[in-house]
């Protein structure tokens, strides 16, 4: 998969990287992340722009979601809960996935991203679970935007090191790299925010006395 998208003109390479990423997304699994692996690792070698692909990695990623949830609200549910095997288990799991998908759909839909099983069904069970669109919308779109960002990003400065990773333990090589580096970013934004909570709980205590 990766050979092949090197081996295939640019101008090509990004309608390819734009329509996996966005069958992906709306629930049905090719490999985009793969795609979009492959497609940094030629924009590194100069045969792509990184910007362009980066946006349409990430307008690719949100379109898509966007057309899973739909179809997941408006059939998933009766997909569902199609009689056959299991109707009970399947009964039971939509009874919790509400309250869940209640409170912590945003994390699920963000972080899905990462996750292969996830970034293809997380948006057809927001959907399923009846999450607000518009809350959805968001967290889709952060999501996209920072997994696109992240992989490609990661894919194209590591070059050929990124290269012989994903030579020998394969494209979610790639991924991990880039779930590391977004894992240390909210780690460092998390811990520069208790710092500025702190010292404006200090400022407040000084104010008082």
């Amino acid at each position: 998969m990766i050979a092949a998208l090197i081996d295939i003109p640019p101008n090509v390479g990004y309608s390819v990287v734009f329509a996996l990423i966005a069958i992906e997304t709306m629930g049905i699994p090719v490999p985009g992340e793969t795609a979009l692996i492959a497609a940094a690792l030629l924009a590194n070698r100069g045969g792509m722009d990184i910007g362009t692909l980066i946006l349409l990695a990430a307008t690719a990623a949100i379109l898509g979601d966007n057309i899973g949830f739909a179809i997941g609200r408006r059939y998933g549910r009766g997909l569902f809960l199609i009689k056959g095997p299991a109707l009970e288990h399947r009964k039971k799991a939509l009874e919790l996935g509400e309250p869940f998908f209640a409170k912590h759909g945003p994390k699920a839909v963000f972080l899905g991203r990462w996750v292969a099983g996830l970034r293809i069904a997380s948006a057809w069970l927001a959907g399923i679970n009846r999450m607000h669109w518009p809350t959805f919308l968001f967290w889709n779109a952060l999501g996209g935007i920072a997994w696109a960002t992240s992989i490609a990003l990661s894919v194209y400065f590591l070059g050929h090191v990124a290269e012989q990773a994903i030579a020998i333990a394969g494209p979610a090589a790639a991924a991990l790299v880039a779930i590391a580096l977004v894992a240390f970013v909210v780690y460092k934004w998390r811990q520069r925010r208790a710092v500025a909570v702190d010292a404006r709980a200090t400022s407040s205590g000084a104010d008082g006395e």
